[in-house]
């Protein structure tokens, strides 16, 4: 039910317009001046101000400034007698909704109010939508305490700001787009259009369409003029994921945006000038595609300003726990019944860290969902997880000579031994790389190589 606030220095008139108003379904607050009205906004949940025009004081035009300072959206309705229309007009000119003469038809009134009433609500859903859409977005929902991802999120601290392009590489599964979309509303453009593409998901004809947009007529089916995802995220960001996908023909056109800041619509000639900061993402190696002579090398230089890394989730095994958490508490109102889940056994514990997540924190993600869904207590037990992820967990096991009933402190110190002794061959046994490559110090990596005897073991 949504409240007007009702505001005349006249009494008796704020009583009438009160019960006219409550008859046809809102609820009403009265103020018989500006200041007394601002200290109702200021406690109260309002949808529309009904204010005189003349009021001893604060007058209309004052408070209607006064209001718009705190909420440029809130409507407010001016009503002034037929000698005061040019400040009616005023103040329409400074950002009321409407106004209304006095004496006024009921019927009117009320189709004002509920129009405008009505009007902000739509604001307000939105306000919602957008607060939880940054909510979802921002750097406390992107979880990790390794170091891989610290650096990430120092990295995403300090390019979100500006509008550099971002290249941002990993595997299918960690992440890509919930670092995009962080990007964007952590950065002054949050308030424009974040646009995600899919480059691998259309042919090659309907993506240029897609990015471009088209003129009437510009092929078979083109019945009328259509903007592309670049006009449409004018102002904003726009996402290209899979970007290592585009054809030779779109790498070109899309070099030409990042270049001049325009494009032309498919069957135009006219350059249409897109303020853009553009975010690629691609689960290839960009260099190695330019090397392979499948992506063009200026383009790649031209995306690849700041790049950010994302790491498979077996390389930071430590933010399991963390991201298990997360997901559950995530998942925890779609339980039909039973407890909430609290947490995963010891059991199911040791599975996550050895198993290898080739689907990275998607697949963890999907496991959980529907581990919380399931499980018929409040701790998930192995039984609780899909039966292929069990048999693939348990072969990884016995493929690292983890024995099945090892304890959590065993499987992460032998896990610890492996990701070291697999880092020292990388590296060709030179320590400074290997240490590199854990995200470790090289005295430290001297300190495990000697807790695990290592180094005179495994050097060939």
């Amino acid at each position: 039910m949504e409240t007007i606030l009702i505001v005349d220095d006249e009494r008796n008139y704020t009583l009438i317009l009160a019960a006219v108003l409550e008859d046809v379904g809102f609820e009403t607050l009265t103020a018989n001046n500006g200041a007394e009205a601002l200290d109702t906004l200021a406690q109260s949940d309002v949808d529309l101000v009904l204010t005189d025009m003349k009021m001893p004081g604060m007058d209309g035009i004052e408070l209607l400034a006064r209001i718009k300072q705190t909420d440029a959206d809130l409507p407010v309705i001016m009503m002034t007698a037929h000698g005061s229309v040019e400040k009616a007009v005023e103040a329409m000119q400074k950002g009321a909704y409407n106004y209304i003469l006095k004496p006024f038809d009921n019927e009117q009134l009320v189709l004002y109010a509920k129009k405008a009433a009505s009007m902000y609500q739509v604001v307000k859903e939105n306000r919602q939508l957008r607060s939880t859409v940054e909510n979802r977005y921002s750097f406390h929902n992107i979880i990790g305490k390794s170091k891989a991802m610290q650096d990430v999120f120092g990295m995403i601290r300090k390019v979100a700001p500006a509008s550099a392009t971002v290249l941002i590489e990993g595997a299918s599964g960690t992440g890509k787009e919930l670092v995009a979309s962080a990007l964007h509303f952590n950065s002054p453009r949050k308030d424009k259009p974040f646009v995600a593409v899919n480059c691998s998901a259309l042919a090659e004809t309907l993506l240029e369409s897609e990015l471009f947009g088209h003129e009437k007529g510009a092929f078979t089916g083109a019945v009328s003029m259509k903007k592309g995802r670049f006009e449409i995220a004018d102002g904003g960001t726009l996402f290209l994921d899979e970007i290592g996908e585009l054809s030779a023909g779109l790498q070109v056109k899309l070099l030409r945006v990042l270049q001049e800041r325009v494009i032309e619509r498919v069957g135009g000639t006219k350059p249409i000038p897109v303020n853009i900061r553009l975010v690629a993402a691609t689960n290839k190696s960009l260099k190695s595609e330019v090397a392979a002579g499948n992506f063009r090398e200026d383009l790649f230089y031209r995306l690849n300003v700041v790049p950010i890394t994302l790491p498979p989730l077996r390389e930071r095994l430590e933010d399991i726990r963390p991201l298990v958490h997360h997901f559950i508490a995530k998942y925890q109102d779609e339980r039909s019944a039973g407890a909430p889940v609290t947490g995963i056994d010891r059991e199911v514990e040791r599975l996550f860290y050895e198993y290898d997540w080739p689907g990275n924190v998607r697949e963890l993600e999907n496991v959980i969902e529907r581990a919380v869904v399931m499980s018929p207590e409040a701790i998930v037990q192995v039984s609780d997880l899909p039966k292929d992820f069990i048999d693939n967990a348990h072969s990884t096991l016995h493929m690292d000579g983890i024995p099945v009933d090892a304890n959590l402190y065993d499987t992460l110190a032998l896990v610890e031994k492996n990701m070291i002794v697999r880092a020292l061959k990388k590296a060709n046994y030179v320590q400074t790389h290997a240490a590199e490559l854990l995200g470790i110090g090289k005295s430290g990596l001297n300190q495990k190589i000697k807790k695990y005897k290592l180094f005179e073991k495994n050097k060939p």
